[in-house]
């Protein structure tokens, strides 16, 4: 929910009466909801791109040991990159692994997107291409980094999609429908609420001293009886 929603809500809080009783509990809720909105993403989705960007650094990583394990850094990336080899090369992962990188950061972080389309894309090219790769490529007889660059990125993938799916998405769905929640609540909620008793409201006049009577107002009646 973007600032404007955020001004909406305080002026509408403001023309409902902050200062009453009853509308305290509501201004702290709605006032705590507003301070998470004034940041650029929500924790959850921030935590999802660290884990985006731990994905990309993971795998970069990888690549870089094996290409120093099989000869140097220079020499591989000479074989892997200027003489790329699908059946051979790891290079083509680290690209996967910065495709996923540059497309949910664009999705999920720069554009706020809310629906699975983004990370459905990633991970469906990245389960394809790397199920392909290892049927097709000889990455298998390349020893441990064979195995390992391919299974570590399928898992990633995976997890991302699970951190989106089941954490990201329902989270933020669940705190917009608490803010509109409280947002109905205070448009339902009076104008004023009933304040505390004063001592005015159970004032009763003292007695009229033209209606008092007492037994000295028949006295010389009864003296001249």
């Amino acid at each position: 929910m973007d600032s404007q929603c955020s001004g909406s809500a305080s002026s509408r809080l403001t023309s409902k009466g902050l200062g009453s009783a009853g509308a305290t509990p509501v201004s702290v809720r709605v006032e705590s909801y507003e301070a998470g909105e004034k940041k650029c993403i929500s924790d959850v989705r921030r935590t999802f791109c660290l884990f985006v960007t731990f994905d990309l650094l993971f795998v970069t990583l990888l690549w870089i040991i094996e290409l120093n394990v099989n000869g140097g850094i220079q020499k591989q990336l000479e074989i892997e990159v200027l003489h790329y080899d699908y059946h051979a090369s790891f290079f083509d992962i680290f690209l996967l692994a910065v495709f996923r990188f540059a497309v949910l950061i664009l999705a999920y972080a720069v554009c706020k997107l809310r629906h699975w389309w983004a990370i459905a894309i990633t991970t469906a090219a990245s389960c394809a291409f790397l199920i392909a790769k290892v049927i097709l490529s000889k990455l298998l007889s390349q020893g441990a980094f064979g195995y390992l660059l391919p299974i570590i990125s399928f898992v990633l993938a995976w997890i991302e999609t699970w951190l989106l799916d089941f954490k990201v998405l329902p989270q933020e769905a669940e705190d917009e429908n608490r803010f509109q929640s409280i947002m109905d609540a205070t448009d339902r909620a009076p104008l004023i609420g009933p304040g505390p008793l004063s001592d005015g409201q159970f004032y009763s006049p003292p007695e009229s001293l033209a209606g008092r009577t007492s037994s000295s107002d028949f006295q010389p009646f009864i003296d001249y009886i």
